[in-house]
């Protein structure tokens, strides 16, 4: 069975303000690829007036979604999925986290099979913090379990050079991704997530680890140009990975501050 599956961080949601362009540019494009799965970070105001964003979400694009509300900072997640996917469980963890994790368990059709998939968006404000979260998430790797984690992560990866605009980065910026040494930025975050047994898709189907962050409209305000959004997948999963790409188009490239990340995945029934 051929599953798509698109993570995103939206920017609050694609909103500033009353401006709803962003989203509904977002909105667009989800529409054009039609995953099976749609994970957001930074569905922020998705709780609010009884969930009237994420239902109008699901009305749009033709899925059915679940809310992870972030308690301390209002920058919710949310998981969607396409029928015939059916949902088994749904768990939300606010307390380990500085925003939130969403984990959602799904059933294939026609199969006993199932796949959890895990959205995730570690803290802005150090590695420190980002260290004790991927803890949290490093024993969730079992090996013979298809599992996927997706999501912001801001972290760079130990596979990945240096970006080439770090030391233009503003210093107050940079000090959210410094390594222990306050010299370079940090990879120990997704050093640990491998360590565990995670595989970074991008390994195995993106040489040119084509960054994530910033995009063009966000050049120059918080971010160093680098792979911030990852697709993390058991061993289990990692080998029914069939593609992987960064959207870069005219509309990703101001929609939000991140770019969607499209993965496929072939698993036999």
């Amino acid at each position: 069975m051929k599953l798509t599956v698109l993570t995103y961080n939206t920017l609050f949601s694609g909103r500033d303000g009353s401006d709803d362009r962003r989203a509904q540019a977002q909105i667009s494009l989800i529409k054009a690829v039609k995953p099976d799965f749609f994970l957001m970070q930074e569905a922020k105001g998705f709780d609010a007036n009884g969930g009237v964003w994420l239902y109008a979400l699901e009305a749009q694009i033709g899925m059915r979604g679940f809310l992870a509300v972030a308690p301390r900072t209002g920058q919710n997640l949310a998981i969607l999925i396409r029928e015939p996917l059916r949902a088994v469980r749904f768990d939300v963890d606010g307390a380990h986290f500085h925003h939130a994790t969403a984990t959602l368990k799904v059933a294939l059709p026609n199969s006993h099979k199932q796949i959890t998939f895990i959205c995730a968006h570690l803290c802005p404000n150090g590695p420190e913090v980002r260290r004790r979260e991927a803890a949290c998430l490093a024993v969730q790797a079992a090996p013979d379990q298809l599992t996927l984690i997706t999501g912001d992560f801001n972290s760079a990866s130990p596979h990945d050079p240096e970006p080439e605009d770090w030391s233009g980065l503003a210093p107050h910026h940079r000090a959210r991704y410094f390594a222990d040494d306050l010299q370079g930025v940090d990879r120990s975050v997704l050093a640990h997530l491998e360590a565990a047994g995670w595989v970074d898709l991008v390994l195995r189907l993106d040489p040119d680890k084509v960054p994530t962050v910033p995009t063009i409209a966000y050049r120059d305000v918080e971010f160093a140009t680098m792979r911030c959004d990852y697709l993390l997948a058991s061993k289990a999963l990692a080998q029914h990975a069939q593609t992987y790409q960064v959207l870069r188009n005219a509309t990703t490239d101001s929609a939000s501050d991140h770019y969607p990340v499209l993965a496929t995945f072939e698993v036999p029934l």
